[in-house]
């Protein structure tokens, strides 16, 4: 991890309000040709969170407009046998992954496309590519049998969830790195926030990290760094014990929880962790009121915080991405695009300063 040093460049986070992927993509590579990253319009169902990395899972059933796993389908077993055998051969290298049912289709996600043939054209310029895979704990809450139970109390489906999230997550690590610059993968996990509550009172810990730990490895075996996006609070402490590469999160509105952790954050730099800043809001009240200046003066005070626990000046800076809090894909057009312009324009003031 040692090899990438942000030193304060933007990144994005991967939604936005538009129609067009090819527009889309073009404005990503105008606010950060450096590290990019794909586009994902939710204005197209099959882009959301849980239906875009849905296929190739088995036994999914839609009915009345909703889209759950039937284990009491008659051909759910042979299904799952197939989906194990296709995992096992894809992992040991026997079969492609390229063409295989993890493979992310063009049909989903057309703006990973365009995205790969844009940075095909301007990979001079790359320093990373930015790719992000809904993340398993969100996933698997988010996702349903046939009687409405989340698959992640499912160990079974689980399980299959998992290992089909770290192959989807692989395969576009693979895309990536075979362009140039480091690549970078996030797990979005806004179901992190209900950590503590009644509604994950069953969840441990444990079964947390694992399915991270399972997640993680498939990008690392393709050079990948990794990252848990979350854009509330959540509870600290399972992220950094899951050996993340980059934490990315909501500075605008939660450092203050986030400091809280300072031993963990201390040793989260001390490994050569990185922040993914989450200093510009994407809040459309908060986005209309701030400004570069503004919010420059905000970084450089969470800076002085982090200082104050033993985190060396340069070591923030070196170990740092200026980001949204979050996707920009539910608010409008013009704040997002003042969003992106808000996110290039703090990262150049802080860069300028540390020349």
């Amino acid at each position: 991890m040692l090899q990438f040093m942000p030193n304060c460049l933007p990144l994005l986070i991967g939604s936005l309000p538009l129609k067009d992927h090819s527009e889309a993509t073009e404005l990503i590579f105008d606010f950060t040709p450096q590290i990019p990253l794909w586009p994902q319009l939710p204005v197209y169902k099959e882009e959301g969170m849980i239906l875009q990395f849905i296929p190739g899972l088995p036994g999914i059933r839609e009915a009345n407009g909703k889209t759950y796993i039937d284990t009491e389908s008659e051909s759910f077993a042979t299904e799952l046998l197939a989906f194990y055998e296709e995992f096992l051969l894809v992992s040991e290298g026997q079969t492609s992954l390229d063409g295989s049912r993890f493979q992310i289709s063009r049909e989903v996600a057309r703006g990973f496309y365009t995205f790969l043939a844009e940075a095909e054209k301007r990979k001079e310029q790359l320093i990373g590519m930015k790719g992000q895979t809904t993340g398993p704990i969100t996933f698997c809450t988010g996702l349903v049998d046939q009687a409405g139970r989340a698959i992640f109390y499912n160990d079974e489906l689980r399980d299959a969830a998992v290992k089909h999230l770290a192959l989807k997550a692989r395969w576009q690590t693979r895309k990536m790195a075979e362009i140039g610059g480091r690549p970078i993968m996030f797990f979005d996990e806004p179901g992190l926030a209900g950590l503590g509550s009644s509604a994950f009172i069953t969840i441990t810990n444990e079964d947390i990290i694992s399915s991270f730990h399972e997640v993680f490895a498939a990008v690392r075996a393709e050079n990948g760094l990794t990252g848990v996006h979350v854009c509330a609070n959540t509870e600290w402490p399972v992220l950094f014990d899951s050996g993340v590469d980059i934490i990315s999160y909501d500075a605008y509105s939660y450092f203050d929880k986030l400091i809280l952790y300072s031993k963990q954050l201390a040793d989260f730099f001390a490994r050569g962790g990185i922040l993914a800043t989450g200093i510009v809001p994407t809040t459309p009240e908060f986005i209309d009121i701030e400004e570069v200046d503004s919010l420059v003066e905000k970084w450089f005070e969470q800076s002085r915080r982090l200082q104050a626990i033993g985190i060396d000046e340069k070591v923030v800076y070196r170990q740092t991405l200026i980001t949204p809090s979050c996707g920009t894909g539910t608010v409008s057009e013009q704040q997002a695009r003042k969003v992106l312009a808000l996110t290039k324009g703090v990262s150049e003031k802080i860069r300028a300063f540390y020349g």
